[in-house]
């Protein structure tokens, strides 16, 4: 089927499905839509936040050929980050060319589970039917280096702030790099401000604070508080930065571009640069729409940035489930009914052929008798064999299941003294090292537990000191790496012991 390009629609329309933002362009006016409705010649675009995509990458060799790689991506990518086996996952990928390797490719995978995305989708869908293209948010910045609004070849970083989510994006010579979420989304936000400023106050007062006040010349008395907020913020994005920087071989990071879906009057590029010395600029740019002076969402604009670039010349990824069907007498109704015309046209041709297939008829019918006392003779001679094989068949087929139980009752018997040979766990032992790793650490245990279905130890650890259960939990990880796999349930303090408590669970790899 050919595809339309987005050239051949009269407008678009771009959708936020997390706050149900609609937001249309036709001649490069962009307008915020309070409703929408399906459009024949409209072309619809979105994206899944961070939080609800798996990003990663993988190697392959370059002896794989071409036809094959999808296929083994996808194999590697359930092995490797230990996929649910059950769901299909959705996974698209992009070739990475940062990586300089003689014998292997590297990929950029996006892996969503089409569950979520029905569900983050299941009322946008009601109100416009299809959705031409559903991309990852952090893919939308490589148009702004497609248009030449950012030209740069060096690392830059784009961090932005939504009402659900916000997220770090790194993009090295123009190329998409790695994405993560932060824990600071607005709402996020707003109730970490409430915590710090001792007082909940309206979210609605919140976001106006936030979109008219500027700390710099504030005397407000949640100046305090904010200002506390966001050098907790930019502590995140460092810490992001600097596992980056360091997993990925970056030198440095030359630019972080900074922007929210709601407008903020404080300049926070001016305070992240001067908190991580790192130059800084608002996330606000040209993109050749007529807005009518009013701030919208920087996700929005991108979105339709987008659909005004070539193919060729951006990401491609796709994850929409909601396309558009094929054209008519390509449905399975449009052949149907294609099949039904040609069924007239054949009946007022019936009346000329009706005398030749009747010809036809009789002088096939006297061949066949001609042949039937032959053919029939022949039967009866081929039934009395078959009868004959049938009845030595059976006799061998109840010796075959006879083997075939016995074989099957040994082949149990040696599986189940194989598991037993193979799964023992020598619990008295693995105890005794894991005990001299806690005293080592100084960590006590409360209770232990186990489980022999699915060999998986539980410590109830009880320390003075919560940095020494993290500490235990690291050597744990590396001492055992290939043998146990370790999960740590979060670290409470009890105020009437004066303790911190912990269940650590160690499970037989």
């Amino acid at each position: 089927m050919k595809k339309k390009t987005t050239s051949s629609f009269s407008s678009v329309v771009s959708v936020n499905p997390y706050t149900k933002e609609y937001y249309t362009s036709v001649s490069n006016i962009l307008t915020k839509a309070d409703k929408v409705e399906y459009l024949k010649e409209q072309y619809a675009i979105s994206f899944l936040n961070n939080k609800n995509f798996i990003h990663s990458q993988i190697s392959i060799s370059k002896n794989i050929p071409q036809e094959d790689v999808y296929d083994a991506i996808y194999n590697k990518a359930y092995d490797e980050l230990a996929l649910d086996q059950a769901v299909e996952y959705n996974i698209e990928i992009l070739e990475s060319f940062s990586n300089l390797d003689e014998e292997n490719r590297f990929y950029h995978i996006f892996i969503v589970d089409p569950a979520e995305t029905e569900e983050t989708f299941k009322e946008v869908i009601k109100e416009i039917k299809y959705i031409d293209r559903i991309i990852p948010i952090s893919l939308l910045f490589k148009t702004l280096y497609t248009k030449e609004i950012i030209d740069s070849n060096g690392v830059d970083c784009f961090v932005y702030i939504q009402e659900n989510d916000t997220f770090l994006t790194i993009y090295k010579e123009k190329e998409f790099l790695y994405t993560k979420s932060l824990r600071f989304s607005l709402f996020d936000m707003y109730e970490r401000f409430c915590e710090i400023f001792g007082e909940r106050i309206d979210y609605n007062d919140f976001k106006e604070f936030i979109s008219s006040e500027n700390l710099k010349y504030s005397t407000s008395e949640y100046l305090e508080a904010f200002i506390k907020l966001y050098k907790e913020f930019f502590h995140n994005i460092n810490e992001v930065l600097t596992y980056a920087k360091r997993a990925y071989e970056l030198d440095n990071i030359d630019k972080i571009y900074i922007g929210s879906s709601v407008y903020f009057e404080s300049k926070l590029d001016e305070i992240l640069e001067t908190e991580l010395a790192i130059k800084s600029e608002v996330l606000e740019f040209d993109y050749g729409f007529d807005t009518n002076d009013v701030y919208v969402d920087q996700i929005h604009q991108l979105m339709h940035l987008y659909t005004t670039v070539n193919n060729e010349e951006k990401y491609l990824v796709n994850f929409t489930l909601y396309k558009r069907p094929p054209k008519f007498l390509q449905r399975e109704s449009g052949k149907l009914l294609a099949v039904i015309a040609a069924s007239f046209i054949l009946a007022f041709l019936y009346p000329v052929t009706y005398w030749i297939l009747t010809y036809m008829q009789s002088f096939e019918l006297n061949y066949l008798k001609e042949q039937y006392s032959e053919i029939h003779n022949l039967k009866v001679t081929r039934e009395a064999t078959i009868k004959t094989k049938k009845a030595d068949l059976e006799k061998i087929s109840v010796l075959v299941r006879e083997a075939k139980k016995d074989f099957n009752t040994k082949k149990d018997t040696i599986i189940k003294i194989k598991k037993v040979k193979t799964n023992y766990l020598l619990k008295a032992e693995v105890l005794s090292n894991f005990t001299k790793d806690l005293n080592l650490y100084g960590v006590n245990v409360e209770s232990i537990g186990y489980a022999d279905k699915n060999k998986e130890f539980v410590f109830n650890l009880v320390s003075s000191r919560s940095s020494k259960i993290t500490k235990l939990l690291k050597h744990l990880t590396k001492v055992y790496e290939n043998n146990f796999r370790f999960t740590l349930e979060k670290i409470y303090y009890d105020n009437d012991s004066k303790v911190y408590f912990s269940k650590l669970k160690a499970r037989k790899i």
